[in-house]
């Protein structure tokens, strides 16, 4: 099944709402060297609305780091799925290794904020990946299943219009990138875990990959067949860089 191609830029704690006009204009102007590829941004809370104004009509895809499953209440800090909706998402990252990590983000968690970014009309973009330990010990499968299964795990056969990304977290901002066989290896297992639950809809599920992600590795790992994309991080924050990794992507 055809799958169009997907990447995403992840500036996690970067930019500033000038900073961020400045790339929104600068990607919009580059956008016909990534014909036929999507691409979404992922800016901090505070540049949604300035993407979100400056990529107006473009089809770029713009995404939340993060977000409750709570519509509101006594939650310092947080955000709601109807919050980003309502700044100018149109997606929103759940699970990144660095929410997992370093927030204590759970599959249980998880379980209710996919169904929740549906309902508020967003992408869920439902992060995976094994730390290096997991890798090491042979534990990767395992790993990567109870990910997939629990935090899908409230969404009935028919609700399949999310994206899976696929971040090994020993790659993760180290340089270190996982050969295209086995960035194969790990989504086709994805998508086998995938297919348990929405049947033949697996096959039109993007799963991307991100981990240290760049324009000069991009071609040989997006040429895989179960690799729909890229989940960019530091390789993003300039128009340019993130521009051409979506043209790597061009099938």
């Amino acid at each position: 099944m055809m799958r169009s191609p997907l990447v995403a830029g992840n500036w996690k704690l970067f930019k500033l709402r000038a900073e961020a006009a400045a790339f929104a204009a600068d990607l919009k102007g580059g956008l016909s060297s990534a014909a036929g590829v999507g691409i979404a941004v992922c800016p901090p809370f505070t540049s949604i609305d300035v993407l979100a104004t400056g990529l107006a009509g473009s089809g770029v895809g713009i995404w939340g780091q993060h977000a409750s499953a709570a519509e509101s209440g006594a939650l310092t800090g947080e955000i709601s799925m109807g919050m980003l909706k309502d700044a100018g998402a149109t997606g929103v990252l759940l699970g990144h290794s660095e929410r997992r990590q370093l927030f204590g983000e759970t599959d249980a968690a998880l379980a209710d904020k996919v169904p929740a970014a549906l309902a508020a009309g967003l992408l869920p973009v439902l992060c995976v990946g094994e730390t290096d330990a997991e890798r090491e010990s042979g534990a990767t499968n395992e790993v990567l299943a109870r990910q997939v299964r629990e935090g899908l795990g409230k969404l009935s056969p028919t609700q399949a219009d999310i994206v899976v990304a696929y971040e090994p977290v020993w790659a993760i901002g180290t340089g270190k990138t996982a050969t295209p066989e086995l960035a194969q290896a790990a989504h086709a297992w994805i998508r086998s875990q995938l297919a348990e639950r929405f049947g033949e809809a697996a096959g039109s599920i993007r799963i991307l990959y991100g981990g240290s992600v760049k324009p000069d590795n991009a071609a040989t790992l997006l040429s895989q067949p179960d690799v729909d994309g890229a989940l960019v991080g530091g390789a993003s924050l300039e128009a340019a860089s993130l521009l051409a990794i979506a043209a790597a992507a061009r099938r």
